[in-house]
């Protein structure tokens, strides 16, 4: 979760310290005025530690702590704040205060155990109050990024929607087009099936969300064929295929953003320098690593899926299960993913 300390907030933080403190300030000041100067600093030594306390649980314990399987853990640290609070209340009241302002907060003659169950009274309840507002603003914060996601839902739905006629339009056309082009000029013709191979696995969908690999690198090489047709002599893409790719399942279109960037950006020309691309299927993991050498000529004006939503996706389809390492070693880029299961 993201930190909870937004701007917004942080204004409402130092209001409500403000607040406190000078509620405290003002008790001391109507009711102890015949130990005004003992009564201050106290006062500000335990307004200073409650800060202390407070934040260490609203920052650190509650939020890496506070869920379900966490219990033991959080018991312990939170005896570990008590025990911090009680330390530093003595050492500044017991130690620094009298050697630098001449006074103690307990008499001398207090015994130990007395003095931990008395400040584990006084240290309790800021633990208890930390806890309901990180618990008020986690809720306030889960349910602002909901309203967000439901918002994202509903305009991927509408986006969804208005692009459905126009790619099953043109699917239909091009099989068309291939039937008046294949007894013409059988290149064009061959051009135009891949091209609408490609629309019928844009429009495909499954209940889960997943198409098979082997369709998958069907897809990329209906892609890489396309281009071959545009560039015969002039394209140079070695795409290798290691272990096997039959039964295992993948999220459709989530290869081909790496293949898109490489021919965007790479230099295609070069056979002593190819673009390479490599799958490897081994146990539960997929790696997909495309390498090619960098161009400072942008051949395609098209923005492609961009890195910010692909990293996006994955994030959603793969949490915790998948590394994307993006990134340039001399000439060449390289763009490597790997998913587990």
């Amino acid at each position: 979760m993201a930190s909870l300390l937004t701007k917004s907030a942080l204004r409402w933080h130092v209001l409500g310290w403000l607040l406190y403190g000078g509620y405290e300030f003002l008790g001391l000041f109507l009711h102890h005025q015949a130990g005004l100067r003992i009564g201050f600093w106290l006062t500000a030594s335990v307004l200073f530690i409650r800060f202390a306390e407070f934040y260490l649980c609203y920052l650190v314990v509650y939020p890496r702590l506070l869920r379900s399987g966490r219990a033991p853990q959080l018991v312990a640290a939170l005896l570990g704040v008590l025990a911090l609070y009680i330390g530093a209340r003595a050492l500044i009241e017991e130690v620094i205060y009298p050697a630098v302002l001449g006074f103690h907060n307990y008499s001398p003659d207090t015994k130990v155990w007395y003095y931990i169950f008395d400040n584990m009274f006084f240290g309790s309840p800021m633990i208890v109050v930390s806890a309901a507002l990180w618990a008020g603003s986690a809720a306030v914060h889960r349910e602002r990024e909901n309203r967000q996601l439901r918002t994202e839902k509903r305009a991927a739905e509408v986006a969804f929607l208005k692009t459905q006629i126009n790619p099953h339009f043109l699917y239909n056309t091009l099989n068309m087009l291939f039937s008046m082009a294949y007894p013409v000029a059988k290149p064009v013709a061959n051009a135009i099936l891949k091209l609408s191979e490609l629309m019928r696995y844009m429009l495909h969908e499954s209940p889960d969300g997943q198409v098979d690999l082997e369709k998958e690198i069907e897809y990329l090489h209906n892609y890489l064929a396309l281009y071959r047709l545009r560039f015969p002599d002039s394209f140079h893409v070695d795409f290798a295929v290691t272990g096997e790719p039959a039964g295992r399942r993948v999220a459709p279109l989530v290869l081909i953003p790496f293949v898109e960037n490489a021919i965007k950006h790479g230099v295609l020309d070069d056979p002593a320098h190819p673009v390479h691309i490599r799958l490897n299927i081994e146990g539960e993991q997929l790696q997909f690593e495309v390498e090619n050498q960098r161009s400072d000529d942008n051949k395609d004006a098209t923005t492609g899926i961009g890195l910010p939503n692909l990293r996006r996706r994955l994030a959603l389809l793969y949490p915790e299960r998948h590394t994307l390492h993006v990134g340039a070693a001399e000439e060449q880029f390289v763009t490597s993913l790997r998913l587990v299961g």
